[in-house]
């Protein structure tokens, strides 16, 4: 089924071509049809981007849903035209009014600052307390999980002596809970963070699962014991090319980065990486689409 979004987003075109199913404000609202209402706060400098990476898994489910895309009001993005987030961008103060069945927090490159110093944490706080009334579930990414796990658990996180990026392998838990259904034993997964949370620290809250971790990287995955709020670190959304575009951008800056690990052939960055993640990328977002938001939403909203 489609994802319902404007017919004149630059991500459309890119959609159609990769076969994804894409239908478009007129002809949604002649379907007789309830489709979930997921909204996306993009925080990430490249918006158009991960607009793409993220449009393209809600995608490749049988639920239509309907996309609105949310940026912060206090802080100005300087990586994406104004005319762009004018056109397809909505902030937090013109939808707090309604219901949403799923929400998406991304990932934004601040993790070195102190969450009390982001210019925009006051109006994040806001839309994380508000999302606990007025989301059924929320999937929270890599910078987006640890404000999560800070504002809603009061476990922080902590600077790593070196930037953790790269494809590592990760162990799922308990292959019982309905988030990890249909994923091997062990899988791959990227990271890219200056910044980590302690795994034992939220082994051990009573509002907390580990769903999933790394013997490299740590935590990846945890979800609170209601079952609302899912936690993130990596970034399974990443295409082929993304770490790579990464570290060739902080190469070009004098940054004195490491090659990502496990993720260049014979870990040569002229070589191509291959995408190892891509089939449990899928199951995530649609194992979360289908068992926390589709199946737990209401469908009238109180």
């Amino acid at each position: 089924m489609p994802i319902n979004i404007s017919k004149d987003l630059p991500a459309t075109e890119l959609l159609k071509k990769e076969k994804i199913f894409v239908m478009d404000e007129v002809r949604s609202k002649s379907q007789n049809i309830r489709p979930l209402n997921i909204a996306i706060l993009n925080l990430m400098p490249q918006k158009e981007k991960t607009e793409l990476q993220l449009l393209r898994l809600l995608g490749n489910t049988p639920l239509q849903t309907n996309i609105t895309f949310l940026n912060t009001a206090t802080h100005e993005s300087k990586n994406v035209s104004k005319s762009h987030l004018e056109t397809f961008y909505t902030t937090y103060e013109e939808v707090k009014h309604r219901r949403f069945d799923g929400l998406i927090i991304t990932g934004a490159p601040i993790e070195l600052m102190e969450f009390e110093e982001v210019d925009f944490w006051n109006e994040i706080q806001a839309i994380m307390d508000w999302s606990k009334t007025n989301v059924t579930s929320v999937l929270h990414i890599c910078w987006g999980a640890q404000a999560a796990l800070y504002h809603h658990f009061g476990i922080g996180k902590f600077p790593l002596p070196e930037k953790c990026s790269g494809i590592y392998q990760h162990t799922v838990n308990d292959s019982t809970i309905k988030l990890l259904r249909g994923f091997n034993d062990i899988f791959t997964a990227p990271h890219s963070r200056n910044t980590s949370v302690s795994l034992e620290e939220v082994e051990s809250h009573p509002d907390l699962t580990v769903l999933s971790f790394s013997e490299e990287a740590g935590l990846f995955m945890a979800i609170s014991k209601d079952e609302k709020l899912i936690m993130v670190t990596g970034h399974l959304e990443y295409d082929a090319d993304t770490l790579k575009q990464e570290y060739e951008r902080d190469v070009a800056k004098g940054l004195d980065i490491s090659v990502p690990e496990h993720y260049f052939p014979n870990d040569d960055p002229t070589k191509t990486p291959l995408n190892s993640w891509r089939s449990h990328t899928h199951l995530l977002f649609s194992n979360w689409l289908n068992y926390y938001v589709y199946q737990e939403t209401p469908f009238e909203w109180e």
